[in-house]
Formats: C-alpha cells, sequence, structure tokens
C-alpha cells in the first residue's frame, strides 16, 4: 500500500505538497515505485494520508510536469520514469553526488568547521533548552494583528525594509523595560538575532581579526564570527560572567551575554561592565550584547541593559522575539552604534536579511496595543513558577548527581555534575529515555572548562518537568 511508504509531518517549515512531491520522487527513483505502475487515485490517497484532495492533486501535477508520471483525466496516474534513470531522486547517483566533495568559499568551510551543537530530536521534547512555551502565546490577538496588517499591505506604500512603527515601538518599549538609549533611525528589523550577528561580522570584521566571546557561550554568535574569518579567542567566567584577561590586547570585538550570560545565567556586575565598556574603543573595539532573553527577571528588578551605559556609540544591542512570543515569528533586531546606521542599512539590503513587512506592521501594533507587555507580564510569573519547580525536583530526585546553578531569570539553567565529566553520555542517555537537554561541554570552544546539563524549563508545565526528572533519575 503506498500510504504505508509516506510518512508526511504536519508540523514544521516544509509543506504536504512539497513533501509528498518529494517523498514520491524518491521512491521512483529508488525503484520502490517501478515504470509503468498506476498510482491510487488522488480520492484514494488522500483517504488514506488524512489530507486534502488538493494535496494530492497538485502533488501529482507537480510530478507529471517533472516527467515522473503520466495524468489523463479520469484515470489514475502512471509512473513514467525508472529507478535510476533521475539523478535529483533518493537513488544511487545522488549517495554518490553527496559522497562527492565540492570546492568550498572560505566562509563555507569555516562554517562547516564551526562546531554548533544542535538538537538531537526532531521533535521538541523537555527539557530542551532555548525555548519558550508556543502554547501560552495570545494566538488569537496575534492573528488579529496579522489579518489587519495583510489587509492594509495592498494599500501600503512599499517604503523603507525597516518599518517605521515597528522602529518607533520597539524604540519606546527598550528605553523603559531594558534601559536602551537609542533613536528609532538605529533599530533594525531583521529576520532573527543570528542574522544581526551575521550582518555585524560582515560589516566590521575584517578576516584575521580578534574577537573574543564567552567560554562556555553561545556557538552561533561564534559560529558566524568565525566564518567571517576572525580569529575566536574563547574567555573564561567567573560568578559575574566574562572576565577581562590581563595583558591581552584588545580585540576588534567582543560578545557578550551580560544580563543572563548564555549558558549559565550568571548576572554581569554594573563594575564589570564598566571594565568592558572602558577597554572598548569607538572603531577600534565593538561589544556586542546579546540580550536574547532579558525580558525575563524573576528574583529583582531587571538589570539594564550595557547598552544604556554607553555614552561613545561602543556598543551593538541585539534582540529577538523567538523566546517572549514563539519562535515562528522570525524577527529579531539590532539596536546599531549611530556611526555604522547607514552602513549596516546598505548592507541589510544587499545581504538580504530582510523581515517581510507586513510581518513587522503586524507587530508593531501587537506591542502598540499592549498585548505584547501582557503577554511578557503573564510569562514572568509562568516562568519563574516553573523554574522554582524544576530546582525543586531536581533537588529531590538529582540532588546527589546534580548540584543547580539558580539564574536570577532567563528561560533555562545550568545542573553541573558532582562526580565525574561524562556530560556528554549522559546526554545520550536522556535524549534516549525522551528527555532532551545539551551537555555543558560541548558549549566550550577548545577544552571543556565545564561539565553539567543545560535544561530548559520555560517552555514545559509542571506536571511535565516533574515526569521529565523522575526520567533522569532512572538514567543515573
Amino acid at each position: 500500500m503506498l500510504a504505508g511508504l509516506i510518512e508526511l509531518r504536519r508540523s514544521g517549515d516544509e509543506g504536504l505538497v512539497a513533501q509528498l512531491t518529494s517523498q514520491l520522487k524518491g521512491l521512483i527513483a529508488s525503484g520502490r515505485i517501478d515504470k509503468g505502475r498506476a498510482l491510487p487515485s488522488s480520492r484514494q490517497l488522500a483517504t488514506d494520508l488524512g489530507v486534502s484532495r488538493n494535496t494530492i492533486t497538485y502533488a501529482f501535477e507537480q510530478l507529471a510536469a517533472e516527467g515522473y508520471l503520466a495524468t489523463s483525466h479520469g484515470r489514475r496516474p502512471v509512473v513514467t520514469a525508472d529507478g535510476g534513470e533521475r539523478t535529483d531522486g533518493a537513488g544511487a547517483a545522488t549517495s554518490r553526488l553527496r559522497r562527492s566533495k565540492p570546492r568550498l568559499s572560505p566562509w563555507a568551510t569555516k562554517l562547516k568547521q564551526t562546531d554548533w551543537p544542535m538538537s538531537y530530536l526532531a521533535l521538541m521534547r523537555p527539557l530542551r533548552p532555548g525555548h519558550g512555551d508556543f502554547r501560552e502565546f495570545p494566538n488569537e490577538a496575534w492573528a488579529r494583528c496579522l489579518r489587519r496588517s495583510a489587509v492594509r499591505a495592498g494599500k501600503r506604500e512599499l517604503g523603507p525594509v525597516n518599518r517605521p512603527r515597528l522602529r518607533e515601538a520597539l524604540a519606546q518599549y527598550l528605553a523603559s523595560n531594558r534601559g536602551v538609549r537609542a533613536t528609532a533611525d538605529q533599530i533594525m528589523i531583521l529576520p532573527s538575532a543570528q542574522a544581526a550577528l551575521t550582518l555585524i561580522a560582515a560589516t566590521v570584521i575584517t578576516p584575521g581579526d580578534d574577537v573574543w566571546v564567552e567560554d562556555p557561550g553561545y556557538p552561533g554568535a561564534a559560529a558566524a564570527l568565525r566564518a567571517s574569518g576572525a580569529r575566536v579567542v574563547g574567555v573564561g567566567l567567573d560568578e559575574q560572567g566574562m572576565q577581562r584577561v590581563p595583558g591581552l590586547a584588545a580585540p576588534t570585538l567582543i560578545f557578550m551575554t551580560p544580563s543572563h550570560q548564555h549558558p549559565t545565567g550568571r548576572l554581569m556586575s554594573l563594575a564589570r561592565r564598566t571594565e568592558f565598556l572602558n577597554l572598548s574603543r569607538p572603531g577600534k573595539t565593538w561589544i556586542v550584547e546579546d540580550d536574547y532573553d532579558g525580558e525575563f527577571h524573576y528574583d529583582s528588578r531587571p538589570v539594564p541593559a550595557l547598552q544604556g551605559l554607553d555614552a561613545h556609540g561602543r556598543v551593538f544591542y541585539v534582540g529577538t522575539f523567538s523566546k517572549a512570543m514563539t519562535s515562528d515569528i522570525r524577527l529579531g533586531y539590532l539596536v546599531a552604534p549611530p556611526a555604522l546606521v547607514s552602513t549596516l542599512e546598505i548592507a541589510q539590503r544587499h545581504i538580504g536579511l530582510i523581515a517581510a513587512s507586513h510581518v513587522q506592521e503586524a507587530l508593531a501594533e501587537f506591542i502598540t496595543d499592549g498585548h505584547f507587555l501582557a503577554h511578557l507580564r503573564r510569562m514572568r510569573r509562568l516562568y519563574h513558577a516553573r523554574r522554582d519547580h524544576l530546582v525543586d525536583s531536581l533537588q529531590r530526585y538529582l540532588g546527589e548527581v546534580l548540584s543547580v546553578e539558580v539564574p536570577s531569570g532567563g528561560i533555562q539553567l545550568v545542573a553541573r555534575l558532582k562526580r565525574g565529566t561524562a556530560d556528554q553520555a549522559a546526554v545520550k542517555r536522556l535524549v534516549a529515555a525522551g528527555v532532551e537537554t545539551r551537555a555543558l561541554s560541548s558549549l566550550s570552544l577548545g577544552k571543556p572548562r565545564d561539565h553539567g546539563l543545560l535544561l530548559g524549563f520555560a517552555a514545559w508545565r509542571e506536571n511535565e518537568i516533574s515526569a521529565a526528572v523522575r526520567t533522569m533519575a532512572s538514567c543515573f
């Protein structure tokens, strides 16, 4: 039965038609569906797969256009291609092409060499770090904003790629909630925070330049900076976060997460922030402040952004909406130093790091109508309780194995191994049991300085956290 050979994912970026077309190509090219075989009717296959008939019809039409099928009115489609005749399917020809070693650019070579540990599981499992709870997002309010923006799209002029309404709304929000000092025209709207790092690296890094990053730290920053040709130097941490290394010459750029150090959650003190600002020089040493989850503080008043202390235009401030809202928003932003605004805008257009204008307009309305702040206030209370529940559960079931560091905010925490350094082996056991975490040692640039587990708490309800911790206890 053909339906038994096809597996369609209802979530993800790839649509059902594209999935079905790709999988049918692969089955034909591999010879699992022979030339001359008649496929089920669109009605029958739609029933078997539980999708609309249009989905099947569109896939058949695409395959017919590419020469895989012959179709005629009132008849079932017939396979016209032999397995192995096509080189764009999943057959041996494709395997040979994938095994070949193409010549890569220096940029791509450096990018492939960067060890950025990605998720082990395609679907989210407790306690994957780095995510908020999309189930708690006010989808109806967001949908109304999107619909109104889409209706108005035909009446809007093309305008700038960074929409003025969203820039103004963000400037007001960041000033009052994060202590950021910037005019609206310093704010650039991008597809993600990672896009902001790519844009910064392309603009200010010359191959061979030294850059400092936290170690352990956010691997996406090291990837973007190393791919630009920079010499990435990992700088160790203490209780205040990134340390100043005596005797080491100031680099071209310093990347840091001072509000919640990634991954430890440590807060950089005012004295340490001032020390790094005094080290930097406009036009010579830049600081990139990644405030990836700065909206979430639980035990004290939020500490203002490092950017707000900068009186000389030395700091790039990077943020994202994927933690505070939902990862599907696909929007980040960059507050640029005044001297670099025009250059960055030109680079943004030429690299193509442009966010959809109708989404920008919808987000501007979502913020100005108060939905964003209302959602943040609710999620702070919820995530605070989830953090405390995870800490209590870990101490109850795994207190003899793990030492928990309780962060003052954020959406994840570190639990260090009390004995041994086999955190990556522990992660593999946990993943096999259905609990997704990340090894702290995998976030180090060189020889691991720390061993433990990075655990997310924001995306998971208390009953899910309890079940996950009990599963963890059975794995140690």
